[in-house]
């Protein structure tokens, strides 16, 4: 088996995942203004020239959301709100697996699905390809235990984002949070492998069968990451980092929220 079949898990499609994310750029996603199926395969191939690639390993949805579509990432009327589009989601989908036929994305997936719009793709008659994964965010604070429970029952990987918490001095980040990577019993248990707080965490992660996803542009810190396959938590320490869990979210996209498809008022 290869050195990197060793760091991967295997999707439902038989093409591999790194366990780990470097994060030093982001993959590319279909934007929520051009979710109308006739616009799918226009995203991606302007992607693909950006990128002077002929093809993408993962394509994914940014977030279950139709945005009116045009050049504005996010168009807004007179008064500041967003201006929506309606989509069913299963035509978008569609779309994303013509992508795949089309050579275009190896493999395709989404971000920020709860379970009930998970189904709701899974469940669409004439599916041809099931997500291979399903981006969240998702740390100690957030641990997706039931999101994570369903996507392993269907074959779907579950990809953490935000896996350290995240920077509170970017605007989109809720400013009243705890600080992750300051968890006095995070801390304990890094003491206690003299490890990071940032590589207990992403460790966790792996040990549950979670893609983890880290950004980071420091040497010294992508060099850390590459190390959380160097030891082991115990069953204690997952026990207890499990014990974290707030259900407390850094993204919570408060300018979505009153869509019918937002995706975090339902349980998971």
């Amino acid at each position: 088996m290869s050195q990197m079949r060793l760091f991967s898990l295997k999707m439902n499609d038989g093409c591999f995942m790194p366990m780990l994310g470097l994060g030093t750029s982001a993959p590319p996603q279909l934007w929520s203004t051009f979710f109308r199926p006739e616009l799918v395969q226009t995203c991606l191939e302007s992607s693909l020239r950006k990128l002077q690639l002929s093809y993408v390993d993962l394509y994914l949805t940014h977030f279950p959301i139709a945005m009116k579509p045009g050049e504005d990432f996010f168009p807004k009327d007179t008064y500041g709100n967003i201006i929506f589009d309606t989509v069913d989601l299963c035509t978008t989908w569609e779309a994303l697996e013509k992508c795949k036929d089309a050579g275009l994305a190896k493999s395709i997936g989404v971000s920020n699905f709860n379970r009930k719009q998970l189904e709701m793709i899974l469940n669409e008659p004439g599916l041809k390809y099931k997500p291979v994964c399903n981006q969240v965010e998702c740390h100690p604070y957030l641990n997706q235990s039931k999101l994570l429970e369903f996507c392993k029952s269907k074959d779907i990987l579950l990809v953490a984002y935000a896996t350290l918490g995240s920077d509170v001095r970017k605007k989109w980040v809720k400013k009243d949070n705890p600080v992750l990577l300051q968890d006095p019993v995070l801390n304990t248990i890094a003491e206690k492998h003299r490890r990071t707080p940032a590589q207990v965490t992403l460790r966790y992660q792996l040990q549950r069968g979670v893609a983890a996803l880290a950004k980071s542009f420091n040497e010294k810190r992508l060099k850390e990451n590459f190390q959380v396959f160097e030891f082991q938590l115990t069953p204690e320490d997952m026990q207890s980092l499990d014990g974290l869990n707030r259900n407390m979210r850094y993204f919570e996209e408060d300018s979505l929220s009153h869509h019918p498809n937002y995706p975090f008022h339902d349980e998971y």
